[in-house]
């Protein structure tokens, strides 16, 4: 930054002062970026969310202010007289000309070290293979037993166990107790997890505890503590502190959850989506009974027919149908053969009746035989004299013949 020459004016206001020392301050790279180590007193709240505090040690005092989006974020409660050390950024509040503190990160005194600390002994470890992916198990679905590593007179404990009787009540709970905080933490804490692996039917291991600063949390970043999550038999998920936490432990474990009750949330199954589940299979099973039941019957039905089929009894019964049928088949061509020979008699007759010479006669005609029975056709067939039968429809008569008219004899009219 070109920074104004003071010799360039006769006088500044104080503005104008002000505004110089914070563009000052604000090109200086070391007050851009830096760590303060104080107690914090003289702090306040107001409706705005932001806060303002002053940072003071023996002989000195900084006035400090944590914008309402940072202080949000903060992973622990700020309360006067905690010794902190606090991040940020020093700049002029111009209107009252006295500089102060910008914070965006805050942690316990002491925590500075103890961050180099954790990241030395993760970047061994993550060497070494511990946290590798690859090493990471799956967690069981539905797991019937469940160990727990944690204090018994922590706030964690309840939380978990709530969550678990609410979501899974068909899961077993066993409780491996442990100190989660304190020098004697570490060892009772590997002990806890080798009991659990020492039980052939647990299924998966919740190693939990919950919010505070990193020296609270540093049993969780005890090599002991995370080669005992590493090398653990039965799967190992870490609910830790709040979601903004992360302990070596957790990237050791093979599920990281950001707190105690989420971790108890994702070793089991909703009950809810379970009985949706289980009403879904319970249908499908009804359909599938069902379908198995229809198909058994049409099964037997064929069977039974064919069964039938091959039966004496059913052939007998087959053979009489054939039977009825021939019959009828005879019956109704014998019907058919008899009315068509009647008709055949019928025409005949009517043929017959034709050509009866009785039936011409009935018609006004005759029929003349001579002595001998012959019928006489001709005139030429008789003589005077002879005698002829003439015979009528209703009877007939004798008569001589007295005289011949017409004819003819040798080819002659008579």
């Amino acid at each position: 930054m070109q920074q104004p020459s003071l010799f360039s004016f006769r006088s500044l206001s104080v503005s104008q002062l002000s505004r110089y020392l914070r563009e000052l301050m604000d090109s200086d790279e070391i007050l851009r970026d830096l760590w303060v180590q104080g107690e914090i007193s003289n702090m306040s709240r107001p409706s705005s969310g932001h806060i303002y505090f002053t940072l003071k040690d023996a002989s000195s005092a900084l006035k400090c202010v944590v914008w309402k989006t940072t202080a949000m974020r903060l992973p622990l409660i700020l309360q006067s007289g905690m010794a902190v050390e606090v991040h940020g950024a020093v700049s002029v509040y111009e209107r009252d000309g006295q500089y102060q503190l910008y914070v965006d990160a805050v942690r316990m005194s002491g925590e500075g070290a103890l961050y180099q600390e954790f990241m030395r002994l993760k970047a061994r470890l993550d060497a070494e293979g511990l946290f590798d992916p690859e090493r990471k198990r799956e967690i069981p679905e539905r797991p019937r037993r469940v160990g727990i590593v944690t204090s018994p007179t922590g706030a964690a404990l309840q939380d978990m166990l709530n969550i678990l009787r609410r979501r899974y009540l068909l899961v077993e709970v066993l409780l491996s107790p442990a100190p989660v905080q304190g020098d004697e933490a570490p060892p009772a804490l590997v002990d806890a997890i080798r009991r659990l692996n020492e039980i052939h039917d647990v299924d998966v291991i919740l190693l939990a505890r919950g919010g505070g600063s990193l020296e609270d949390l540093w049993a969780f970043n005890d090599e002991r503590v995370v080669r005992a999550v590493a090398d653990s038999r039965v799967p190992v998920i870490t609910g830790v502190g709040h979601e903004t936490d992360f302990t070596l432990c957790d990237f050791a474990a093979d599920l990281r959850a950001p707190t105690p009750t989420a971790a108890a949330e994702l070793c089991t199954p909703d009950q809810g989506e379970l009985r949706d589940e289980l009403a879904a299979l319970s249908t499908r099973l009804t359909y599938a009974l069902q379908g198995g039941v229809s198909q058994a019957w049409t099964d037997l039905v064929d069977a039974r027919h064919k069964l039938e089929n091959l039966s004496p009894l059913w052939m007998v019964r087959s053979d009489r149908q054939r039977l009825d049928e021939m019959s009828n088949r005879i019956e109704s061509a014998w019907h058919a053969e008899t009315r068509f020979r009647r008709s055949q008699t019928q025409s005949l007759q009517n043929r017959l009746a034709a050509l009866n010479p009785f039936a011409v006669l009935k018609r006004g005609y005759a029929m003349v035989t001579d002595a001998s029975g012959g019928v006489v056709s001709s005139v030429n067939q008789v003589s005077e004299k002879e005698i002829l039968d003439i015979k009528f429809s209703d009877g007939g008569v004798k008569s001589q013949v007295t005289a011949i008219t017409g004819g003819t004899k040798d080819g002659e009219n008579r």
